[in-house]
């Protein structure tokens, strides 16, 4: 905590700074922190969000992404801006040529923010930011989001933001097209087969529940989960206090079977990827573990976490495809 508020102090100092230097020049904070000529006379629309009320450019030039990164590149927006460059988005990867780094989206680099002379700023309520500190760089949205399962209405906000609904309902629409084809491939095993999915953290393995992102995408492909992780998040947050994951003992480890199974090591930096790797191998060594039937029928698949814990279309359409691989392709 102390950590974050001194990196608020220095975005503060900085913006303090430009005021000064602004103000020594006969400018004013407004004039220094205003993006464009157009940015208060351009046409723009109003939008009520998690912070307040913003009118919106109609057709923004310079956004800022703060945790969206998915949605936007999904909606064939590219920012010139986002905290989300980093491993855990390495599926993004391919698309981010010449979009500059603004950090991480636990604190967001304001002064780097300030610069780049946003004409937007758009992000999800659980980044750490000061709305009033951003919203006087520029327009800024704070689109509500609570847990990853949400992340339907959080793209069709985000597109309403940017006054491409339209072009998110076709995205969406071609969502579930890709699910009705997996549930017809599937056949009348659409019903049947239960998929877990699992996550091995250094030092606990971890069940997803059916309103994690990844929970999200298997139910609309019609696939049913196991006793021990048919939780909603409201449900998983009076049980667990988290709506999407919790965490077992190792005498729980028949909880994890199912008819497949899909699995994942958490780890963001090097060390405690390489500790994850060795709490999958303790996991895969206890004689609990060989009992499993996924196991026995050899249907445990290792998945790239990035993804199964994404957030957005472009994560999602991944999902479907490892279903297609492993579910259909692979049997």
């Amino acid at each position: 905590m102390k950590q974050k508020s001194r990196r608020w102090l220095v975005a503060i100092a900085a913006i303090v700074t430009l005021t000064i230097s602004v103000a020594c020049g006969g400018g004013s904070l407004q004039q220094s922190l205003q993006v464009t000529g157009e940015n208060t006379t351009s046409p723009c629309h109003m939008v009520s969000h998690a912070a307040g009320e913003t009118c919106v450019p109609d057709n923004p030039q310079r956004v800022v992404d703060l945790a969206g990164l998915d949605y936007a590149l999904s909606l064939g927006i590219k920012p010139i801006a986002s905290d989300s460059l980093y491993s855990a988005n390495l599926y993004l990867q391919e698309e981010t040529d010449g979009i500059e780094n603004v950090g991480k989206n636990d604190v967001p680099n304001l002064e780097r923010i300030v610069e780049l002379k946003p004409d937007l700023i758009i992000g999800g309520s659980y980044v750490d930011v000061n709305y009033q500190l951003l919203s006087d760089i520029a327009p800024t949205v704070i689109i509500p989001y609570d847990y990853s399962g949400q992340w339907k209405d959080v793209f069709m906000q985000y597109a309403a933001t940017l006054g491409l609904t339209e072009k998110a309902e076709q995205v969406m629409a071609r969502y579930y097209d890709r699910t009705q084809e997996l549930r017809q491939q599937m056949g009348s095993r659409a019903a049947e087969p239960e998929v877990s999915i699992v996550r091995v953290y250094p030092t606990q393995i971890n069940l997803y529940l059916k309103d994690s992102f990844c929970g999200t995408v298997i139910a609309d492909a019609g696939l049913s989960r196991p006793a021990s992780q048919n939780f909603t998040a409201s449900e998983a947050k009076s049980l667990f206090d988290n709506q999407i994951q919790y965490a077992i003992s190792q005498e729980k480890i028949p909880d994890l079977d199912a008819d497949a199974i899909f699995l994942w090591t958490f780890g963001h930096r090097d060390d405690i990827a390489q500790d994850a790797q060795s709490a999958k191998q303790e996991l895969k060594a206890d004689p609990l573990w060989s009992m499993l039937s996924a196991v026995q029928e050899d249907r445990v698949y290792e998945v790239p976490g990035e993804y199964w814990i994404g957030d957005g279309p472009i994560a999602a359409n991944l999902v479907i495809d490892d279903l297609f691989k492993y579910l259909i392709e692979e049997n």
